[in-house]
């Protein structure tokens, strides 16, 4: 029973850990240290939710979350239970364990259907590209789309592509043209979306929920700043500022389902940008690392602690 508890309280610390870190202004000072820390609340909330409820519908096994899903199937598929088993079958842990069997297996589906639709929207879209896309020998590697509109996005995979359109191209100098380019590429290496995947996934699962609206939104500004922090190594942060702003006045077009674009969050990225805040010291970083680290350990162990 201790783990069910342990694992109940942890459900709920996560749970208030993601209504009060969207108000947190220290994750815009370091957003890879508070993409991680996201990433970590929102895996231990859905093994401790699911390991909550499996653990109180299989303690009278004695044997973890593991070994009892285990046990129990053994049981089932033999049509009986063994006779030194003190399981019984009453009805607050028959419902317990299959609602926490219903909540893993909600959550590993959404997951792999926001995949999926992800993958599929990306290979048309790529085809798409393939018919109306050209090259241009000034802006080398972009794929160049021919659309008034002013619009830049990177499509990510294994065969990542970034475009940009021909009003972009007109609308901005050679250097805010660099500085955007150098933003999707951030976005290219280090796979930010893989990082949004999972939350745009538990919000098609509890769309109703708040909390989960607005992790999603910060965790998709926390990866612009991240993008915008990479790109602005190579290009001129200003240059950056007043291409977002551009792209802004301009009414820029919307991603396509499944690429990253270069414009979301615009004031506050263009702020951050002009005016940087002090990097957060190395201890409370390497604390809330640490931090992460504790929190996804934390559930896989409570799943395989005896009760």
């Amino acid at each position: 029973m201790i783990a069910a508890v342990a694992l109940a309280l942890l459900s709920i610390g996560c749970v208030v850990a993601a209504w009060r870190l969207p108000s947190a202004r220290w994750t815009w000072r370091a957003p890879r240290t508070a993409i991680l820390l996201w990433q970590s609340i929102g895996l231990t909330w859905g093994l401790a939710s699911t390991g909550a409820l499996l653990a109180y519908a299989l303690q009278p096994y004695g044997q973890g979350v593991i070994y009892g899903l285990h046990s129990h199937l053994s049981s089932v598929l033999t049509l009986g239970l063994d006779p030194e088993s003190t399981f019984t079958y009453d009805l607050s842990r028959t419902i317990a364990l299959v609602a926490g069997l219903a909540l893993l297996a909600v959550l590993i589906g959404v997951l792999l259907a926001a995949l999926w639709q992800t993958l599929r929207a990306r290979h048309r879209h790529r085809r798409l590209l393939a018919l109306v896309a050209r090259e241009d020998p000034h802006v080398p590697g972009v794929r160049i789309l021919d659309h008034p509109g002013a619009t830049a996005y990177c499509v990510p995979g294994l065969r990542s592509e970034v475009v940009v359109s021909a009003g972009a191209l007109r609308l901005l100098s050679r250097d805010e043209l660099a500085a955007v380019l150098a933003h999707e590429d951030a976005h290219v290496r280090e796979r930010h979306d893989l990082v949004l995947l999972p939350f745009a996934a538990l919000r098609r699962a509890i769309p109703w929920s708040r909390i989960v609206r607005d992790a999603q939104s910060s965790v998709a500004l926390l990866v612009e700043m991240a993008a915008d922090d990479r790109a602005r190594r190579h290009c001129s942060p200003r240059r950056l500022a007043t291409a977002l702003l551009r792209f802004g006045a301009a009414g820029s077009m919307p991603a396509p389902q499944g690429a990253l674009g270069a414009v979301g969050h615009v004031m506050a990225r263009v702020n951050r940008l002009i005016a940087p805040a002090a990097e957060l010291p190395r201890p409370f970083r390497y604390g809330v690392v640490a931090l992460s680290a504790l929190l996804t350990a934390s559930a896989p162990l409570l799943w395989a602690m005896p009760h």
